[in-house]
C-alpha cells in the first residue's frame, strides 16, 4: 500500500505532460538547430519513459516492463548528461 497513491499518480501524470511538452519543443527546436540539442531530446524522452514506468508501478499493472522502462530512462538521462557536457578546454601553455 502506497500512502497518497492518488496524489502520486496525479503528480506523475503531470511529469508525463511536462515530458511530452519538452519533447515537442525540443523536436521543434532541433529541426531549427540541425539537431544540436540532442541532450534536450534525450532528457525529454527519459522524462516520458520515467513517467510511464512510475505510472505502471503505481497502478501495479506491469512491474517488470516498468522496471525496464525505468532502467532505460536512467540510461537516457546519463546519455543526455554525457552529450550535453561542455568539452574540456586545454589549459594555456
Amino acid at each position: 500500500m502506497i500512502v497518497g497513491r492518488r496524489y502520486w499518480i496525479l503528480i506523475w501524470y503531470g511529469f508525463l505532460l511536462v515530458g511530452v511538452a519538452g519533447a515537442v519543443a525540443s523536436a521543434y527546436w532541433g529541426r531549427r538547430t540541425q539537431g544540436r540539442n540532442l541532450d534536450e531530446i534525450l532528457r525529454a524522452l527519459a522524462t516520458i519513459l520515467l513517467s510511464i514506468g512510475m505510472l505502471l508501478l503505481l497502478y501495479e499493472v506491469a512491474v517488470l516492463p516498468a522496471q525496464v522502462l525505468l532502467g532505460v530512462a536512467v540510461a537516457l538521462f546519463m546519455g543526455a548528461f554525457w552529450v550535453g557536457r561542455r568539452p574540456r578546454r586545454r589549459p594555456p601553455s
